[in-house]
């Protein structure tokens, strides 16, 4: 049985709730968007404690990310994500993906042709369930080809997805949240 590694992890506040990141030196192993406790959502980031200080380009990295949460503008294209163990098609997607910016959506279609997969959309929407950078990979930018939000994985699922999708001007605010 292969033994997966214990990931350095790090939460830090947001607009939406405390988030935690995971890295190892190649990049980004995860980033978790909040839970219904700071620790939980730290371990199902995959980290057993929360490092007190991490490495400075981490800090910089969930600066950004903290940043884009409030509504400022930033594609966070240029951060390093680790893909171990991630199959091919699914990078394919991630990469994809990180190339919609924000305040713009897509369809799960559109990115299915752009990985030159056409007529893939239920696979992307498959990958990018199983996404473990969310909003570095902005698996919330990516809609059903009507427009329609259906599911996200990420707690509070659509609702979440509809609210990040609102800070980054996506979308109207609505009159009434629920």
């Amino acid at each position: 049985m292969k033994r997966i590694p214990v990931m350095r992890g790090y939460l830090f506040p947001t607009a939406i709730g405390q988030c935690a990141i995971t890295w190892t030196d190649a990049g980004v192993r995860t980033l978790r968007l909040p839970e219904s406790t700071p620790e939980r959502t730290l371990h199902l980031a995959g980290a057993e404690d929360n490092e007190p200080r991490p490495p400075d380009w981490v800090s910089t990295a969930t600066g950004r990310v903290t940043r884009l949460l409030e509504g400022e503008r930033d594609d966070l294209a240029d951060i390093p994500v680790d893909y171990t163990d991630v199959p091919e098609f699914a990078i394919a997607v991630y990469r994809a993906t990180r190339a919609v910016s924000p305040g713009t959506t897509v369809s799960y279609g559109e990115i299915a042709g752009r990985v030159g997969e056409p007529g893939a959309a239920q696979a992307v929407g498959r990958a990018l369930g199983n996404n473990p950078v969310t909003i570095i990979v902005p698996c919330h930018r990516v809609l059903a080809s009507d427009g329609s939000m259906h599911g996200f994985s990420a707690n509070g699922g659509v609702h979440t997805k509809r609210r990040m999708l609102t800070i980054e001007g996506a979308l109207e605010p609505a009159l009434f949240e629920l």
